[in-house]
């Protein structure tokens, strides 16, 4: 078995290369390589592998860019030290999610996944195959979304629902979180963040700045320059505009598409 290491903390990588090699003999190991970039330049020319274990904080920036310049059909094992990246890792092809120092009853239980999901297909399927499989059995089970946020207010923590939510909007440098009664916190997460762990099916990017819940849109309006305005129910007391590159996109997801 082919496995490449893309980790940028020299004892992580030796620490994941020895008990690779304990649990996987005779398997060839390659790596590690430390930076996005390198990982980039390295998979659009080398993509024979049989297993990715990818660690999420590179040294030039997060890994999962690198799904934005090379596609990805090798099943993907992230490692990282913090859980907070736990649901973005699991849209991008990966079949488990390892937190740092790695243990190695976790790791092996990880390799364990790893084959029973490739024998699923029968012997050496071709990646494609078990990429094809992860994306069936996902939507099968279900995504992996947030249901509630715990947020800090004061002295005290508030859990609220993402049910509870109508809107998300990104002023200045803080991120607010408006629910159906009314009221507004201020979250420490960033709409980048917040648009992949909300249910796509309830929830609408609509700008660079905003998202909506599609339960408080009340009226939708043509805008100039092929815009659309919402109102929402409540009424936020703020304008959110639907810019003219997602207006496609949004009619579609208001019309169940």
């Amino acid at each position: 078995m082919k496995i490449l290491i893309i980790e940028d903390e020299e004892l992580a990588a030796a620490r994941m290369k020895q008990l690779l090699e304990e649990l996987e003999p005779g398997c060839a190991l390659y790596g590690p390589f430390d930076t996005v970039t390198a990982s980039i330049a390295h998979l659009k020319e080398n993509r024979d592998y049989d297993l990715i274990f990818l660690d999420i904080q590179l040294a030039d920036g997060k890994s999962f860019s690198i799904f934005e310049s090379v596609r990805i059909d090798i099943p993907v094992i992230f490692t990282t030290a913090f859980d907070e990246y736990a649901l973005q890792a699991f849209d991008l092809n990966s079949i488990d999610y390892l937190l740092k120092p790695v243990n190695r009853e976790k790791l092996r239980s990880s390799l364990d996944k790893f084959r029973k999901i490739k024998h699923f297909y029968g012997g050496e399927s071709p990646n494609l195959r078990l990429y094809e499989m992860i994306t069936e059995l996902k939507s099968q089970v279900g995504a992996y979304y947030r249901d509630r946020f715990l947020i800090s207010k004061g002295n005290a923590m508030i859990p609220v629902k993402a049910s509870e939510i109508a809107c998300i909007y990104a002023e200045d440098k803080a991120v607010l979180l408006f629910t159906k009664e009314g009221k507004r916190y201020v979250i420490p997460n960033t709409i980048e963040e917040l648009e992949t762990s909300l249910d796509p099916r309830l929830f609408f990017r609509v700008n660079r700045q905003c998202i909506v819940s599609a339960d408080v849109i009340s009226k939708v309006h043509n805008y100039f320059n092929f815009k659309l305005k919402l109102e929402l129910q409540p009424d936020p007391g703020i304008e959110i505009i639907v810019s003219r590159s997602r207006s496609a996109g949004f009619r579609a997801w208001m019309n169940g598409g």
